[in-house]
């Protein structure tokens, strides 16, 4: 099948590793020109882009901190400076919790709270607002979000993490009424558990036995295998598919992180 990403100007943000390495490489394999993002892992990011053009694509890493005042912005036109247009967005960055598992939702500070909504949420907001005034002149974009099976299964411990992702649900729910009349498609994609290399040395392998003994494949996911759902949704592909939460392969909304 022919996804019509040749050519196509992607953002992919939190690129520096893990999925958003993996999806940024995809769109190299399909022809794309790719500007991945980082907060703080430079060399990720850039080792990330030289796997984007070895892949066959162009590629650009900048970047961006979601909680900084003009930062989106700046993104998205150093993006149409580069490159003219601008077709694709999918935002994978976040900030993860500052609150442990073993710890409890009283004990939260309050500055902390507001500091992961305003990352998660304002942040993708403001990026979302940056893209848009780019994408719907030209009549076509695509735009998903990644989020997590954990926004509908809960996970103590994550409720910042989560209820951010939860936001964005209903943000693209929403919005695909304001854009789809321009063209333009905006999904989620929640993942289940993937073994990512962080969550390998993170969590013990019991863990993941564990998890991966409920979930409907009896195994875990792959940063590879959420690159074929990432290209379809957000390419020519598809015309109509838009405002959904598609729950990846291992996310059942009764498993666990």
């Amino acid at each position: 099948m022919d996804l019509g990403l040749k050519e196509r100007v992607v953002i992919v943000t939190g690129a520096s590793s893990g999925i958003g390495a993996a999806v940024a490489a995809a769109y190299g394999r399909e022809g794309a020109r790719v500007a991945l993002t980082y907060r703080v892992n430079r060399s990720g990011a850039e080792r990330a882009a030289r796997e984007v053009e070895a892949a066959g694509g162009q590629a650009i890493s900048l970047q961006l901190d979601l909680g900084e005042p003009g930062g989106a912005d700046g993104l998205a036109g150093a993006v149409m400076e580069r490159w003219g247009r601008l077709d694709v967005l999918v935002a994978s960055a976040v900030q993860w919790p500052d609150r442990s598992p073993g710890g409890r939702f009283e004990a939260l500070p309050h500055p902390a709270w507001k500091e992961g909504l305003r990352v998660n949420v304002e942040g993708t907001f403001a990026l979302v607002q940056a893209v848009l005034a780019r994408m719907r002149p030209s009549g076509w974009g695509r735009i998903l979000f990644m989020s997590t099976g954990l926004a509908e299964e809960g996970m103590r411990g994550a409720e910042t993490y989560t209820a951010g992702k939860a936001a964005l649900h209903g943000l693209a729910r929403t919005l695909a009424w304001d854009v789809g009349r321009d063209g333009i498609l905006i999904n989620v994609l929640a993942a289940g558990f993937t073994l990512t290399d962080r969550n390998r040395a993170a969590i013990p392998s019991e863990v993941q036995d564990a998890v991966a003994a409920r979930v409907p494949l009896g195994r875990l996911s792959t940063p590879e295998d959420i690159v074929s759902p990432v290209l379809y949704l957000t390419s020519a592909a598809n015309t109509s598919i838009t405002g959904e939460v598609i729950r990846e392969g291992t996310s059942t909304g009764r498993s666990s992180h």
